[in-house]
């Protein structure tokens, strides 16, 4: 990935910080986002669109260009049935993880094709490999999940999003996929069942897998789609979820 730029959101910790560490492991500058200050961390709030518009184009402003992105920021919202959630709650999540998600690959998506048609013709032609969008959705946007009422409906927002944003670009040389990662230990995870290690556990037991996942585990399939690897691989869905979907 040497010479390719790239912006992950999310990407001060868990999967978002094991996506940073992956890609510029294999050569990609990298732009990590997150609504948390960090040393190396750009401070964004995907719910303001006019903050991720600024930060795309101050990346093609210093680097030229924008070749890869990962939108992985999320939150889990908060634990209640449907009769029982709140409209606030509602839509703080879905400002996050769906909003958010749309004003990221809007933006990303304004900046590769402002690169021109070059990457295109290339890419038809079987030359250069174009540039790459991956959304990181949820094992939730492929079930129901009962008590988390926002949070599976805006994974399942996120799997709409990228298919059709996957359709309109395939032949502009832009592929855009997206993951959905099953239970996996991360801080937001730790957050939300209190810091209960047990409670944890008890998660990953459920996967057929029997554990929970690794963020360097998610991050592999994220990397493997923004990759020249999956070159013919566009608007598909990949379920690193230690088998929980293939229950049915």
């Amino acid at each position: 990935m040497n010479g390719r730029v790239a912006l992950v959101t999310g990407g001060g910790s868990g999967i978002g910080a094991a996506v940073v560490e992956l890609l510029s492991a294999r050569g990609a500058t990298v732009v990590a986002a997150d609504i948390r200050p960090a040393a190396g961390v750009e401070p964004l709030d995907v719910s303001d669109e006019v903050a991720v518009d600024a930060l795309v184009a101050r990346i093609v402003a210093e680097h030229g260009h924008l070749d890869l992105a990962a939108n992985v920021a999320g939150v889990p919202g908060a634990y209640a049935e449907v009769a029982a959630s709140t409209t606030d709650a509602w839509r703080r999540t879905l400002s996050v993880n769906l909003d958010g998600a749309y004003y990221c690959v809007r933006a990303e998506l304004r900046a590769m094709l402002a690169a021109g048609d070059a990457d295109a013709a290339g890419d038809a032609a079987g030359g250069a490999v174009g540039r790459s969008i991956v959304n990181v959705a949820s094992s939730a946007a492929r079930m129901g999940v009962p008590g988390l009422v926002a949070y599976s409906a805006s994974k399942h927002g996120v799997l709409g999003l990228t298919r059709t944003a996957a359709l309109e670009v395939a032949r502009k040389g832009i592929r855009v996929n997206a993951v959905c990662p099953g239970t996996v230990r991360t801080p937001m995870l730790a957050g939300f069942v209190g810091g209960d290690e047990e409670a944890l556990e008890a998660m990953g037991r459920r996967a057929p897998i029997g554990r929970l996942g690794e963020p360097a585990e998610i991050a592999e399939a994220v990397v493997w789609l923004l990759s020249d690897a999956a070159s013919f691989v566009t608007g598909a869905v990949l379920d690193p979820d230690g088998g929980v979907t293939a229950i049915g």
